[in-house]
């Protein structure tokens, strides 16, 4: 069924436009030309982001961050191995599911580990990437609060995580 759906709707478009006399396709071109210049605009803060992220991973910087969190982690009752997981996921996801997959790798999809880093991944976002791409698009500059009030529903998400790995396991 959902390898019909993309030609359905692609047929039932061009028949609305037909009906309506209208052109499909010069809409279409300007549409793609519309899309082009967002990711012209938003193109700069994706590249900033994506290297930012690669450059914390190599230098070790984001092994030392995760040291220095475990103990707080521990406090709040997630477990310290996922401290790399917390730290990358507001800025990227590929990269934090690169982070989840190593864990569960280690530690098996049936741990506390592993199940608190997959419901970690469902229940959290990728705030920076999330607030670059949106506001750059809608060309907001000032976030105000934005970034604070989205990296404490991040942390209660991380929090929540926990606590409902630790009562699933």
């Amino acid at each position: 069924m959902t390898d019909y759906l993309v030609p359905l709707i692609l047929f039932l478009a061009a028949a609305l436009a037909l009906r309506k006399q209208e052109n499909a396709y010069g809409i279409l071109l300007q549409g793609g030309a519309e899309g082009l210049q967002l990711l012209v605009s938003i193109l700069p803060a994706l590249i900033l982001l994506l290297t930012a992220v690669y450059m914390l991973r190599a230098s070790g910087a984001m092994e030392i961050l995760s040291g220095i969190l475990a103990p707080v982690l521990t406090f709040f009752g997630i477990p310290p191995q996922t401290a790399m997981l917390v730290l990358i996921r507001p800025i990227s996801g590929s990269a934090a599911l690169a982070v989840g997959a190593e864990l569960m790798a280690q530690y098996g999809v049936d741990s506390l580990i592993g199940r608190t880093a997959a419901v970690m991944l469902g229940s959290t976002e990728t705030t920076f990437y999330t607030v670059s791409v949106y506001f750059g698009a809608a060309g907001i500059q000032k976030t105000r609060y934005t970034i604070p009030a989205a990296l404490f529903a991040d942390f209660v998400g991380f929090f929540m995580a926990s606590l409902t790995a630790r009562l699933l396991f």
